[in-house]
């Protein structure tokens, strides 16, 4: 994922299966509301999901049956077959279009043809967020034509649906498909950190999670000002129930980008667990500020009550 954060602010919670490992540990798309017990975490979790639709049989889109996700053949969950199972999330000319592709890809005869399908086809599936679907086809163009922008582009593509994965099953395919690729990336550019960002997160939910660790701090150390890695320490402090340090990485962050809605509500969550509540007041009013979404507004509102 190359972005950091999504342009609009909605709340949402974590997806079951982080819950089920252990919670926020891979970089959320907005604000992720939070709750007074681990119970109601995963309640709403349950409830409100995530553009993988809240089952082991989704792939990556949201409330959309499939047949599963994408890790050995195209024809498996991509071919023909699919249109037995289609996007709720796209409209009948998307449907139509992605079926097109999906037998020029098939028909392709050499592969220079064959990548120019596959890459038009990850652009659809991303549009219709089956961000699984994405990477397997940009991975074929990455062991086609090898670089370290192509593994980029489909370790991205994979992480995204790793971080909106609701099963176990699901983050531990996911999440062990962005780390392969992202070393790759990483074997072709030691220095990339934003690719060593999203590997040191999607260790966090695999048998190795001080990797992980590690990895962030590394990235840190290479540059302090790392928004993502200063979010994503924080946001792992939040979880280990170390809020003071949790606070430090927020305050850092806000200093880096004084307009990160998503920093300046952390910092306001953090600071009300350490008691200070003023200083809590100051930043939920400053997240507020900057974003006009009503979710994050009332989530605001419902915060300072707390405070008062």
């Amino acid at each position: 994922m190359a972005t950091t954060n999504s342009s609009t602010h909605q709340l949402v919670v974590l997806g079951v299966a982080l819950a089920l490992v252990g919670g926020l540990y891979v970089l959320p798309k907005g604000i992720v509301k939070p709750k007074e017990g681990k119970g109601e975490l995963n309640s709403d979790a349950a409830r409100t999901a995530n553009r993988d639709g809240g089952g082991p049989a989704t792939n990556g889109s949201k409330a959309e049956a499939s047949s599963g996700p994408v890790p050995a053949t195209a024809t498996e969950n991509n071919g023909p077959g699919a249109e037995a199972a289609p996007h709720t999330s796209a409209t009948p000319a998307q449907r139509q279009e992605l079926s097109t592709l999906l037998k020029q890809y098939a028909a392709a005869k050499d592969a220079a043809a064959r990548n120019k399908a596959a890459t038009a086809l990850a652009h659809r599936y991303e549009t219709v967020q089956r961000y699984d679907s994405a990477g397997y086809f940009l991975e074929q163009v990455a062991e086609n034509q090898p670089s370290a922008q192509a593994w980029q582009r489909a370790a991205d593509a994979y992480f995204q649906a790793y971080s909106f994965a609701t099963t176990q099953e699901r983050v531990a395919l996911l999440g062990g498909k962005a780390r392969d690729l992202y070393g790759k990336v990483l074997k072709a550019e030691p220095g990339n950190l934003d690719a060593k960002t999203n590997l040191g997160m999607a260790y966090m939910t695999s048998d190795n999670p001080v990797q992980g660790v590690s990895l962030l701090r590394e990235v840190l150390e290479a540059d302090p000002r790392n928004e993502k890695a200063l979010y994503n320490m924080g946001i792992l402090a939040v979880q280990s129930n170390q809020y003071d340090k949790a606070v430090t990485r927020f305050k850092d962050l806000v200093k880096v980008n004084p307009k990160s809605v998503n920093g300046q509500f952390y910092l306001g969550v953090t600071l009300a667990r350490t008691g200070a509540k003023d200083e809590a007041r100051t930043a939920f009013l400053a997240a507020k500020s900057l974003s006009a979404d009503p979710a994050l507004a009332a989530s605001v509102e419902e915060e300072l009550a707390k405070l008062k």
